[in-house]
């Protein structure tokens, strides 16, 4: 017989040789939040100690529905090493404008009472915030297209919703973190009509050695998280190789996409040294010049903290 898989939050593991920041992440804004694979999300300060062990010494929080963006904001305040980015999620932005379609995973979407904000009102929350809270709100984000959940008219909704981010990034001169789901061609052409802001990131890019050129060419960040050391992502890993190290950043995109021998079970920043690793080997940099290399990037895009 088989033995059951392990489940629940991984060991720590070794600290890495220089300080590295997680510039995109979802801590838990409650108590008690059901996370992915059931388990009870590590309290707060205990996912800061274990990251500050590992020598992940910053975290960006992104707070994506609107419920969550003043909490995400009030976060960042109580602890020092964390910083918030606010947006209204593509996928959210199809909730506000009451589109019913059902995507192309055949995800149907579930409307909470906030939801009857119209899409128009939550953008402009999130623009209210930011410029209200500079101190701590550090980019726009996530934001962009996600044609795996979206059809119809989501598809017209999250192309303006993304506009108005684009739009309010630029205004507010704050980075901007896209979230890109089946739809490069689609998000490359938005940002060429409308210029893309100074600082534009990829969260968790997922795309080829021609998305990375053609992300070298603009200056446009990506970030990897960890299906970089997933056995089946080579077209990723030479996505990697291809980038402009000044243009690489690292993330969690924590509770989800947990970076090899853990795959599967809930995520947090001090389990990103093994997607560290993972791009260091990937851009032929030994540990510590990495390290300081993705430290200087993400305070190039996101100042210092």
């Amino acid at each position: 017989m088989a033995k059951p898989k392990p489940t629940g939050y991984p060991p720590e593991g070794e600290e890495l040789p220089s300080p590295v920041i997680d510039n995109h992440t979802h801590l838990p804004l409650g108590p008690v939040e059901d996370f992915p694979q059931g388990v009870t999300p590590l309290p707060i300060d205990v996912q800061l100690a274990r990251a500050a062990r590992a020598n992940v010494v910053g975290l960006i929080h992104s707070s994506c529905e609107l419920p969550d963006l003043q909490p995400g904001i009030d976060l960042a305040r109580a602890h020092a090493p964390v910083r918030a980015a606010i947006a209204i999620h593509p996928n959210e932005a199809t909730r506000h404008a009451h589109v019913t379609d059902v995507g192309p995973d055949g995800w149907e979407p579930a409307f909470a009472p906030h939801h009857e904000v119209s899409l128009d009102d939550a953008v402009a929350r999130v623009g209210e915030l930011a410029a209200a809270n500079r101190d701590v709100v550090v980019a726009i984000g996530e934001t962009g297209l996600d044609w795996f959940r979206t059809a119809g008219r989501g598809h017209d909704v999250q192309r303006a919703a993304f506009r108005a981010h684009i739009a309010l990034a630029k205004e507010l001169d704050l980075p901007l973190q896209i979230h890109d789901r089946d739809a490069h061609a689609d998000v490359l052409d938005v940002l060429r009509r409308d210029g893309a802001p100074a600082r534009t990131v990829f969260h968790c890019f997922s795309g080829d050695r021609a998305m990375a050129e053609v992300l070298n060419e603009h200056g446009w960040y990506a970030s990897f998280a960890g299906p970089i050391t997933y056995k089946s992502n080579d077209e990723l890993r030479e996505a990697c190789r291809a980038m402009d190290p000044a243009l690489v950043l690292v993330e969690t995109d924590a509770p989800y996409l947990t970076p090899v021998p853990y795959r599967g079970r809930p995520n947090a920043s001090y389990l990103m040294t093994h997607t560290v690793r993972a791009v260091a080997e990937q851009l032929d940099m030994e540990l510590t010049q990495a390290c300081h290399q993705l430290l200087a990037n993400t305070r190039g895009v996101y100042g210092s903290w």
